[in-house]
């Protein structure tokens, strides 16, 4: 699950050496290990949302923080007309790339109006939104009456063995405000979110998603490109990070050099009211 690139004032205990942000040059190959890499590993998770709603040429969806593009795909390959949302430039171009049609930030993409849509998704946004609840409120103004909105996070982190591997995050970010991915992973976490943004709820689901990759590489480049290491890069420097992430990852490594994580992901149904 990914997060928005940020800047702001590292707070850095004594002794400690700063480092500079992410060079601009990270950033595309950043945007490409995801699309090439990491995003495939939610598949189940669009895949399963879609069959519980039965997506498909009826259907208007938006992907809200769409990354580089891939439920979108999946949406359209069902027959449904599908856009996008993605602040990061990078990732943007990506999607456009595939002949998506997908605007910056909050602005629809051009001929997409506001409010035409009956489902609106936030598949990867959430986990590292440092304000949850002004996502979701977004994503509802976003849907027509008697629309739906879903929104996906971790499952329990007893249930993710990605989880001890996701902490490097934390342990190397110092005090910045690196963010808990599983901070909507509490039980009535999500469902908090919707009564302040007028939704209601309208199910709900988990679903398995391993982390699979063929080698210690690809898993490190994968997991780096959700942006949820970045603070932790800032902090601690990216080399240093990356060498701490394939020691996390050695438990997860098998005989043939692949390496595979099992994951649960949830996901909430929430109802536009007509």
């Amino acid at each position: 699950m990914a997060s928005a690139r940020t800047t702001g004032t590292t707070v850095r205990p004594a002794g400690a050496r700063p480092h500079d942000p992410l060079p601009a040059t990270a950033w595309p190959e950043r945007a490409r290990d995801w699309a090439e890499i990491q995003e495939r590993m939610l598949v189940p998770l669009y895949e399963a949302v879609y069959d519980r709603l039965e997506v498909g040429p009826a259907t208007s969806v938006l992907g809200l923080g769409c990354r580089s593009g891939l439920a979108l795909l999946l949406a359209a390959e069902r027959g449904a007309q599908v856009a996008g949302l993605e602040p990061q430039d990078e990732l943007r171009a990506l999607a456009r790339g595939r002949r998506l049609k997908v605007g910056a930030g909050v602005r629809p993409a051009p001929g997409v109006p506001r409010s035409a849509h009956s489902l609106v998704t936030v598949f990867e946004q959430l986990p590292g939104a440092a304000e949850p609840g002004r996502v979701v409120a977004e994503a509802a103004r976003l849907t027509l009456r008697g629309g739906h909105v879903v929104l996906a996070a971790w499952g329990p982190p007893e249930r993710c063995e990605s989880a001890a591997v996701l902490d490097v995050a934390r342990r190397m970010a110092g005090r910045t405000t690196a963010r808990d991915p599983f901070g909507l992973s509490t039980p009535g976490a999500l469902e908090d979110l919707l009564a302040p943004a007028g939704l209601r709820p309208a199910g709900s689901g988990r679903v398995g998603c391993p982390f699979a990759y063929p080698d210690l590489d690809s898993a490190v480049r994968g997991l780096l490109s959700t942006g949820l290491y970045d603070a932790a890069a800032e902090f601690s420097g990216l080399s240093l990070v990356a060498k701490e992430l394939e020691e996390a990852l050695h438990p997860y490594l098998r005989p043939d050099g692949s390496v595979r994580m099992e994951n649960v992901f949830r996901y909430l149904i929430a109802e536009q009211p007509r």
